[in-house]
């Protein structure tokens, strides 16, 4: 017997995990589109109607769904984040019904690489709304260049249950986490609701590494255009990106942007982000970045021997400070930037730009080159920036 969503959950399970259907015959994309998005209306109809009737006819919606979820996918034309939220987005109930609510335990150790290391990034909702950040975000782990992989051990912590629901409906790894605020709007920098947000993700980044889990931490207006891992130094505690570098690594002055940040679980690195933590009451009204760059010289950073090391804006860039070599560049974040709206359309060219160059478009491989920041201007304070 086939028990209600279960054939829902069984085929997003195969969903997210990249696993298309190759068998021969299959018939012209045109035809699978046609049919996919006929049975998709039907399916929707039967399902809504299931809530007042009984079991059996629920099941047959579900049925339906999966039906028109496969012909869609069938398409190579129709992206997978939009089938699976046009699918799930008419019925809430729908959503998930497999993964909602599991423990941090559990999501950590489906998202884990072998070496037990995570992405993590958070997400409220504001960034999370169709075509927003979140979008971008995912976006370009799919056009980036061997990043494709990498989004399956990316864990996404929701600070809100509208982030929760719209992550759940693009990507397997999601957790809510209770704040105790609603983060429903764009949290400008400096506000009661930012300061929150930021010191949650330091909170939970900790408790990450004291389960044992190496992490590499993006925020989430951050592009990934190219594997990090190759250009990560080993054996190190702590690296982060620069908003600006100045040729050492190991120079604690860099400006560093921890934004983008690759962290090993070991008893340094989770004595440094519980100090991290408990700092926020010594520096009250700064936030995580600010609390950082004085810590880095506190002599409890150097007690407890936790190495720091800061990358090269030429790999890791930002609009602070572009990567300017389109063959090394590993991310582009959108810091120095005010405002979600500016953010999300100087975030829309740059993934364009790197489209062209990675489809070999001509006027991009003489003279590779970003087209941005336009909105988010160069002038703007490394200060300046809103979650």
């Amino acid at each position: 017997m086939i028990l209600e969503g279960e054939l829902t959950s069984s085929f997003a399970d195969k969903y997210f995990n990249g696993i298309e259907d190759e068998e021969n015959g299959r018939e012209s994309e045109g035809k699978w589109k046609k049919i996919g998005r006929k049975m998709m209306t039907k399916s929707l109809e039967v399902a809504e109607k299931g809530c007042n009737y009984n079991q059996q006819v629920v099941r047959i919606g579900m049925l339906f769904v999966a039906v028109a979820v496969a012909c869609l996918v069938l398409s190579n034309s129709v992206p997978r984040t939009y089938v699976l939220s046009q699918v799930f987005s008419r019925n809430s109930g729908f959503v998930g019904i497999h993964r909602r609510n599991l423990s941090l335990d559990t999501i950590l150790e489906n998202a884990a690489m072998q070496d037990k290391t995570v992405i993590i990034t958070n997400l409220n909702d504001a960034w999370a709304e169709p075509n927003s950040i979140f979008d971008l975000f995912l976006k370009s782990f799919e056009i980036g260049n061997n990043t494709q992989r990498l989004v399956n051990h990316l864990v996404v912590i929701c600070l809100d249950e509208k982030a929760y629901n719209r992550c759940l409906t693009l990507h397997p790894h999601c957790y809510n986490l209770v704040t105790g605020n609603n983060s429903t709007r764009e949290a400008f920098f400096m506000t009661p609701e930012y300061l929150e947000i930021v010191w949650r993700k330091i909170h939970i980044m900790a408790t990450i590494l004291e389960k044992g889990y190496n992490f590499v931490f993006t925020d989430t207006d951050i592009m990934w255009l190219r594997d990090p891992f190759p250009r990560f130094y080993p054996g190190i505690d702590f690296q982060s990106s620069c908003d600006s570098f100045f040729g050492n690594a190991s120079d604690v002055n860099n400006l560093s942007n921890t934004g983008f940040s690759y962290v090993k679980s070991n008893n340094r690195t989770i004595q440094f982000y519980n100090f991290w933590y408990d700092s926020r009451r010594r520096y009250p009204r700064r936030h995580d970045q600010h609390v950082f760059d004085t810590i880095k010289y506190d002599p409890f950073t150097a007690k407890i021997g936790v190495q720091l090391r800061f990358h090269d804006t030429a790999y890791f860039g930002g609009f602070c400070n572009p990567s300017r070599d389109f063959n090394v560049v590993c991310t582009m974040h959108a810091n120095c930037c005010v405002g979600l709206q500016n953010k999300i359309h100087d975030l829309q060219i740059l993934l364009e730009d790197w489209r062209r160059f990675m489809s070999k478009d001509p006027t991009m491989q003489q003279n590779p080159h970003w087209s941005v920041p336009q909105k988010c201007r160069r002038g703007n304070s490394r200060k300046k920036n809103s979650t």
